[in-house]
C-alpha cells in the first residue's frame, strides 16, 4: 500500500516523530499505524553542579535567629511546600520563582513556551529545552508537563517531580535518553502563553503542518501502548483538516488536507480496535471508505471488526474485496482464510443446534416410513381379504343355482 497510514497496527511509510530516528518497520498489516522504532543513542551525561552551599568555601552559617528571620523575608526551596497535583504522590509541584499572579495562568488550549530542563532523580540530565511550544492539553508533550503547566503563573520558574507512568512510562525513552520506568525532576519557566490560531483564518499550508504534527504525535502514543491518547490527537488532528478555511485553498492542497485525513481516521481505527471500541473503529473505517472506497487498509480494518462482531459473511465478503486489490498481499490471504474456517464451523454448530432443536430428522423420517408401511400392509390385507370373501359368496351362489 503506497500510503502512510497503518493497516492494524504495523509502521509504514514513517514520517518520523520530531523526537524520534527512523530504524526500521514492522509488516504492513501485522502490528501497527505509520510507526517508526526509535534508535538508542548513547546516554547524555550531564552532572548538575552541586548546589551552593555543598560546594564548600560559602558563607559562614548564620545563627537561628538570623536564619528564622531570612526564611520570614525569602523563602527558601526546601521550606517551600510541594503540592500533590494528583493525590497520589506520582506528580508533585514546588514554586521556586513566584510568578505574575493565579490570573497569569495559561488555559487549556493556548499555546504556551516553556524553558524545560529535564533530569533522573540521579542528577543525570536527560534534555535541556530553552524554548518548547505546544499546545496545552493536546497532549503534544509529557502528561506531566499538561498536567502542572496549567497551574503555573507567567514567568513562574518550578521544580516538578514525576513518577514514570506521567513520564515516558514503562517504555522509557531512546530520545531524549531515558530509562524504562524511570521517574524524572522536571525545571520549567513560563515563558509565554498565546491564544491559538483561529483554524478558519490559518493558511491551508500551515493547517496541513500542524494536523500532521497532531497525527505524528498520535503515532507516538500508539508506539507506547497508549492508544487513548492517540485517538485523542488523532481525533484534534481530524478536527484541524475539518476546519473551514476563509483563505484561498488550491486543488493541490485540498487533495493533501483529504490525504491527511484519511490517515488520521485509518490510524484512529487502528487505536479503537487496540481499545475494543468496534463501533467506533467501524465508523472510523467506513468515512475512509466515503472518500476512497478502494483503501485496502480501510478495508481490511472493516473486515477484522465485521469478524469481530461475529459478522463473518460479511466480513469475508469484505476481504475478498480487499485481496482482489491486492492478491499478493499474505496478511489478507491469511486473515480470509481464517474466516472462512470460523465461518464454516459457526455454520455447522447452527446445523446442529437447530436438529436438537427440532429432533433427529432421520429417525422421525424412518418411523413415518414405518407407520406408511404398515398401514400399507394393512389395507392390503384387508382388500385380500375382502375380494377372497366375495369370492366364496360367488362360488356359492352358482353352485346352489346348478343344483
Amino acid at each position: 500500500m503506497a500510503d502512510s497510514e497503518v493497516v492494524n497496527g504495523a509502521a509504514e511509510n514513517q514520517e518520523v516523530p520530531p523526537s524520534g530516528n527512523k530504524s526500521g518497520r514492522a509488516s504492513l498489516l501485522d502490528s501497527g499505524e505509520d510507526f517508526t522504532m526509535l534508535d538508542d543513542v548513547e546516554d547524555d551525561v550531564d552532572d548538575d553542579l552541586p548546589p551552593l552551599e555543598d560546594a564548600g568555601g560559602g558563607k559562614k552559617k548564620d545563627s537561628p535567629a538570623k536564619d528564622a528571620t531570612k526564611a520570614d523575608q525569602t523563602p527558601s526551596i526546601e521550606q517551600e511546600e510541594w503540592l500533590d497535583v494528583l493525590g497520589n504522590g506520582q506528580l508533585r509541584k514546588k514554586v521556586v520563582e513566584a510568578g505574575a499572579g493565579p490570573d497569569s495562568r495559561p488555559q487549556r488550549g493556548q499555546n504556551v513556551t516553556i524553558h524545560l530542563k529535564t533530569s533522573l532523580t540521579n542528577g543525570t540530565v536527560v534534555e535541556e529545552l530553552p524554548n518548547l511550544s505546544f499546545t496545552l492539553g493536546d497532549g503534544d508533550v509529557l502528561q506531566a508537563l499538561d498536567l502542572t503547566v496549567q497551574l503555573m503563573e507567567m514567568g513562574e520558574k518550578a521544580l516538578i517531580e514525576a513518577g514514570a507512568k506521567y513520564a515516558y512510562g514503562a517504555l522509557g525513552s531512546s530520545t531524549p535518553a531515558a530509562p524504562p520506568d524511570s521517574d524524572l525532576i522536571l525545571e520549567v519557566q513560563l515563558l509565554s502563553a498565546d491564544d491559538a490560531t483561529d483554524l478558519e483564518l490559518m493558511p491551508p499550508s500551515e493547517q496541513i503542518s500542524l494536523a500532521n504534527r497532531k497525527r505524528e504525535r498520535g503515532n507516538v502514543h500508539f508506539q507506547r501502548a497508549d492508544y487513548a491518547f492517540a485517538v485523542n490527537s488523532y481525533g484534534i488532528a481530524l478536527q484541524i483538516t475539518e476546519a473551514t478555511s476563509r483563505v484561498d485553498i488550491s486543488q493541490q492542497e485540498e487533495e493533501e488536507l483529504l490525504d491527511m485525513k484519511v490517515k488520521c481516521l485509518n490510524n484512529m481505527a487502528a487505536a479503537q480496535l487496540k481499545l475494543d471500541h468496534y463501533e467506533a473503529a467501524l465508523r472510523s473505517c467506513v468515512s475512509v471508505l466515503v472518500h476512497q472506497p478502494d483503501n485496502v487498509k480501510a478495508l481490511f480494518r472493516k473486515g477484522k471488526v465485521l469478524a469481530l462482531q461475529g459478522e463473518y459473511a460479511e466480513a469475508i465478503k469484505t476481504l475478498k474485496r480487499a485481496l482482489k486489490l491486492e492478491p499478493s498481499n499474505k496478511t489478507i490471504h491469511a486473515e480470509l482464510s481464517k474466516l472462512v474456517k470460523k465461518h464454516s464451523e459457526q455454520k455447522g454448530a447452527e446445523q446442529a443446534m437447530y436438529k436438537k432443536m427440532l429432533g433427529n430428522p432421520t429417525n422421525a423420517s424412518v418411523q413415518k416410513h414405518r407407520a406408511k408401511s404398515s398401514w400399507s400392509l394393512s389395507w392390503k390385507w384387508l382388500f385380500g381379504a375382502t375380494a377372497v370373501a366375495i369370492g366364496g359368496v360367488a362360488l356359492s351362489v352358482v353352485i346352489a343355482a346348478r343344483n
